[in-house]
C-alpha cells in the first residue's frame, strides 16, 4: 500500500478519453516519475491529484484519505504541494518576501497581501525563511526581486516556497521545462538533496530522460491515457512498450 493510491481514474473531456483505468501505487519516501508522450495524459492525471480536476471515475487516497471533491488548498493542508511547470512566484516582491508568504499561510491559514509589511517582521517566521533559503543556497539573493532570477532560480525558490510548509508529497510537473543545461543539472542536485535528506515523497512529471533517470527509483509511462508499463529505470530504458510510444516501433 503507497501513500498515494490512484484506483481505475478515468476522466473524458467531451469526445477525448484523457485518462482510462489509470491504477498507480507511490510509495512513501520514494522519488516515482510519470512519463510518456505529449498527450499522454500525464497533466490531466496530476491536476486530479491536486484538486484542479475530478476524474469522471476511480478514486484517489493520499495516506488513506480521499482528495476527490476537495479544493487545491485543502489537499495542500493535507501535506501535497505542487510546483507548477511555470514557477509561480510573486515577480513584484523580493526573495524573501516570497519566502514569507507560505511560512505566514501555514501559520494562519490564510494570506493576506497588505499585512506584508507587519508580518516580515516576526522573528520566528524569518527564522524559517532564512533557514529555508540557507538550504537552497539561496540566501545570498535574499534582498534581491524575484522577477530578476534565472528560470533556475525561479524554480529553486518556488521549491523553496513549498518545502518550509513541510509537505509530505511534492508533486513536479516537468520542473526542468526551459532550463539551460546549467540550471537543469542544478535542480536535479537540489531534487537529490532533498531526496536524501528529508522525510518526503516525490512524484514527478518530466519530458527530460537524463532527469528521471538521475532521480526515479519508479518509472511509470503513460500513453493515450493508459498505463503501458511501471519498472525501474534500468527496465523502463530498452521495454519494448517503451520504445514503441515514443518512436513507434513494434512492440
Amino acid at each position: 500500500m503507497g501513500i498515494l493510491e490512484i484506483k481505475d481514474v478515468g476522466k473524458r473531456f467531451g469526445g477525448l478519453q484523457a485518462l482510462s483505468n489509470v491504477n498507480l501505487s507511490v510509495h512513501e519516501n520514494s522519488v516515482h516519475a510519470i512519463i510518456g508522450p505529449n498527450g499522454a495524459g500525464k497533466s490531466t492525471l496530476l491536476n486530479c491529484l491536486v484538486g484542479k480536476l475530478i476524474p469522471d471515475t476511480g478514486s484517489v487516497m493520499f495516506d488513506g484519505q480521499s482528495v476527490l471533491g476537495r479544493t487545491p488548498h485543502e489537499i495542500n493542508q493535507m501535506g501535497i504541494s505542487r510546483v507548477f511547470q511555470t514557477p509561480e512566484i510573486f515577480g513584484d516582491l523580493t526573495v524573501f518576501e516570497n519566502m514569507m508568504i507560505p511560512c505566514f499561510a501555514k501559520r494562519d491559514g490564510a494570506f493576506r497581501m497588505h499585512a506584508i509589511e507587519s508580518f516580515t517582521n516576526e522573528t520566528s517566521l524569518v527564522e524559517q525563511a532564512e533557514q529555508m533559503l540557507i538550504d537552497v543556497n539561496m540566501i545570498d539573493k535574499r534582498n534581491a526581486h524575484s522577477a530578476s532570477l534565472s528560470r533556475g532560480d525561479k524554480r529553486r525558490l518556488e521549491m523553496a516556497m513549498c518545502l518550509v510548509q513541510q509537505p509530505r508529497m511534492l508533486l513536479l510537473d516537468e520542473p526542468t521545462a526551459g532550463m539551460a543545461r546549467a540550471d537543469t543539472n542544478n535542480t536535479i542536485d537540489l531534487l537529490k538533496e532533498i531526496r536524501d535528506t528529508r522525510d518526503i515523497t516525490i512524484c514527478i512529471i518530466e519530458h527530460d530522460m537524463h532527469v528521471v533517470f538521475s532521480l526515479a527509483e519508479r518509472i511509470t509511462v503513460l500513453a493515450q491515457g493508459t498505463p503501458l508499463v511501471e519498472d525501474t529505470p534500468d527496465n523502463i530504458k530498452g521495454h519494448p512498450k517503451v520504445r514503441e510510444a515514443y518512436l513507434g516501433e513494434a512492440a
